[in-house]
């Protein structure tokens, strides 16, 4: 379990990376294949990043709920920390109206111009007093463990996470059409000197991303429906 975890790139206790990832040297993380697909941006105040109960577990998953139009409000949010949704779309047939991601169909991590789909997952942990949203690797060497966001404090139910500072939500593209598939993206990676169990390294030695200049960031145009993949 984690005791503590990159928050937004600063280190907020030990125990961070998995017991396969510390003391591991930053060199040996892998540089994934260049990404195919490109990113556009997207309006953050018709999104929201939900912790997502799972049944009638203590688990949560991710889920993020987008206001494509205003025919009919697709969440609310009350007030507070953690702050509770109201998954409003659930209870009417929102083709059209709202876009609802729920797994790795509809979203993923990027840092700069890698797309990392294929060696990161996303994942919601509960920490007792927080409810993390966690980028963990899949693959030895390719990288280290992230925290992308978190509620604020404990609860149940559906818990709105506020994304870590330097994340936000960004549209995948391919060829220049908007795809519907979310990225958790970050500029670059947090500085290997702020993760537990690493030896002080240059933030070079992890594997090479470019951040994408923000002239280069499309607009996104995406009609949304049930089931949104990729």
């Amino acid at each position: 379990a984690l005791a503590g975890c990159l928050a937004g790139g600063v280190a907020i206790g030990p125990g961070a990376l998995s017991a396969g990832a510390q003391g591991q040297e930053p060199s040996a993380f892998v540089r994934p294949a260049p990404s195919l697909f490109g990113m556009a941006a997207l309006d953050p105040q018709k999104f929201l990043v939900v912790a997502a109960p799972i049944g009638s577990s203590s688990r949560s998953q991710l889920n993020i709920y987008e206001q494509v139009n205003a025919r009919r409000p697709c969440f609310s949010v009350g007030e507070g920390r953690p702050a509770v949704v109201s998954p409003l779309l659930s209870t009417f047939d929102f083709t059209g109206i709202c876009g609802r991601y729920i797994d790795a169909n509809g979203y993923s991590v990027r840092v700069g111009d890698t797309d990392l789909a294929t060696v990161y997952r996303l994942s919601v942990l509960n920490q007792g007093a927080d409810i993390l949203l966690m980028a963990l690797p899949t693959s030895a060497g390719a990288g280290p463990e992230m925290v992308v966001g978190r509620t604020l404090g404990s609860g149940t139910g559906f818990l709105k996470l506020e994304l870590e500072p330097g994340w936000r939500l960004a549209r995948r593209t391919f060829r220049g059409r908007s795809l519907g598939h979310v990225y958790l993206y970050r500029d670059s990676w947090p500085a290997m000197s702020q993760i537990p169990g690493s030896a002080p390294a240059s933030p070079s030695t992890l594997p090479s991303v470019s951040p994408v200049p923000s002239s280069a960031i499309a607009p996104a145009s995406v009609n949304s429906s049930p089931g949104v993949g990729s």
